[in-house]
């Protein structure tokens, strides 16, 4: 059993720390918002994430989690302290480091004996020497800066934390070492699942990692968009293409661009540290600009199918990034909103989870449905933009029922194009044959 500090609650924050107490630790996260950390003491979770609600309220009647704004308590308490704060880019895209370095700071101002201070956010290539020059100015005593970026895939963090591919632990500290060897041998099957190296190779794989699924999935898009030229149909090149062992099936489903808090932030800092160490990313600065025109692909076919998008009426279903999480951070539902609403388009959307942090970040720019076929009343057409497994067997008839003419543009390829057919549906998705309404 360790003693563990996670600073910052946010959502990897939140899932480290429950997720080291379900394995028996005594963990204190800790967290500036003083009304968050007060709800999360009575027992409120303030994230969505599957299966993370059990665990959270378990570890907290059990007594193995808690919670504080007290930054000092912590640290006196703990034997090893994730720093799990954000790194938001910065203008340049580069990533901010200074939530990090200032907590780095007042810990090196308040350990008084051997800590073990872990990067659990994603960071630039350097960060850790930054990291152990901040403390040190502060301190005499001695400490060990680790490296050890998270997997977490949003609507599987739990599982991804509790049974990992791999775990990177970067360190050269030899007792730092057995602390993390000893922390996340539980969660693994395998000790060779653990991969040690120095905190540099680690910070950069993890960036390396994303920008090679952005790239993965960026590349299917484009493929998509020259399906639609040509007259093939990608779910078979996709087929085709995941059959061959040395590329796999994974990430090649196209859709409307990639979003979320990793995937944009993460390509674009891993852009911004080679350009600062002289070297230009020629492919990742593309994936970028491929990504940023996906976005808007379903506006650029209601523009051609409609013409004008004046005084037209849509409804959307989805707006979180992906299925099973509430995050809307660089979403292509609100990209595509935007376009709609500046072309002079009404929108009505529909998410399970994600209505609210929406309606905090655009407010009443658009209207919000109550269920998805609400949504659907006197709109032209029904566009998705997530594919939450909900609007994945619908009632078509209730569709048809509801909106003006039998329209859909779907952005996640998520119905069969022989359905949509025989029941007489207009229906354009990405990288397949249009099917036009009987």
């Amino acid at each position: 059993m360790k003693k563990i500090a996670v600073v910052g609650s946010g959502y990897v924050g939140l899932v480290t720390g429950t997720c080291f107490a379900e394995t028996g630790n005594q963990v204190i996260c800790v967290d500036i918002d003083a009304d968050k950390v007060s709800r999360m003491q009575q027992g409120e979770i303030p994230i969505y994430e599957p299966h993370l609600e059990g665990l959270f309220e378990r570890n907290i009647k059990d007594g193995r989690l808690s919670f504080t704004t007290d930054l000092k308590q912590a640290v006196d308490f703990a034997e090893v302290i994730f720093l799990a704060l954000p790194t938001p880019p910065g203008e340049d895209g580069s990533a901010d480091l200074s939530y990090v370095l200032d907590v780095a700071g007042q810990i090196g101002s308040m350990i008084t004996e051997f800590k073990v201070i872990v990067d659990k956010s994603t960071v630039p290539v350097g960060t850790a020497d930054k990291v152990e020059e901040v403390i040190k100015n502060a301190t005499d005593v001695d400490f060990a800066v680790v490296s050890n970026p998270e997997f977490l895939r949003e609507g599987f963090a739990v599982d991804d934390f509790m049974n990992p591919e791999r775990v990177i632990i970067g360190t050269t500290n030899e007792r730092a070492r057995g602390v993390m060897q000893e922390m996340y041998t539980p969660f693994v099957e395998s000790k060779h699942a653990i991969i040690f190296m120095d905190e540099r190779s680690a910070e950069l794989t993890k960036y390396a990692a994303n920008a090679f699924l952005a790239t993965k999935i960026t590349f299917m898009n484009e493929i998509a968009n020259f399906c639609e030229k040509v007259g093939a149909d990608v779910d078979k090149v996709r087929i085709g293409v995941g059959a061959d062992s040395r590329i796999g099936n994974k990430f090649l489903y196209p859709g409307i661009g990639f979003g979320g808090s990793c995937f944009p932030k993460d390509v674009q800092a891993l852009l911004n540290s080679g350009r600062s160490n002289n070297y230009n990313f020629e492919i990742i600065d593309s994936v970028l600009s491929v990504n940023d025109r996906q976005k808007l692909r379903l506006a650029d076919k209601l523009k051609d199918y409609y013409g004008s998008l004046q005084g037209k009426k849509f409804a959307l279903w989805g707006l979180a990034f992906k299925p099973d999480t509430d995050d809307i951070r660089e979403a292509a539902s609100l990209y595509l909103i935007d376009e709609l609403v500046q072309n002079g388009a009404e929108v009505i959307a529909f998410d399970p989870e994600a209505a609210d942090n929406v309606r905090k970040a655009i407010g009443d720019k658009i209207a919000y449905a109550e269920n998805q076929y609400n949504a659907l009343d006197d709109c032209d057409a029904l566009l998705i933009a997530t594919e939450w497994s909900i609007f994945r067997s619908p009632d078509f008839n209730a569709i048809k029922e509801r909106l003006k003419e039998p329209v859909i543009f779907d952005g996640r390829n998520i119905y069969e194009l022989d359905k949509m057919e025989e029941l007489g549906f207009y229906y354009s998705s990405i990288g397949r044959r249009t099917i036009d309404k009987k």
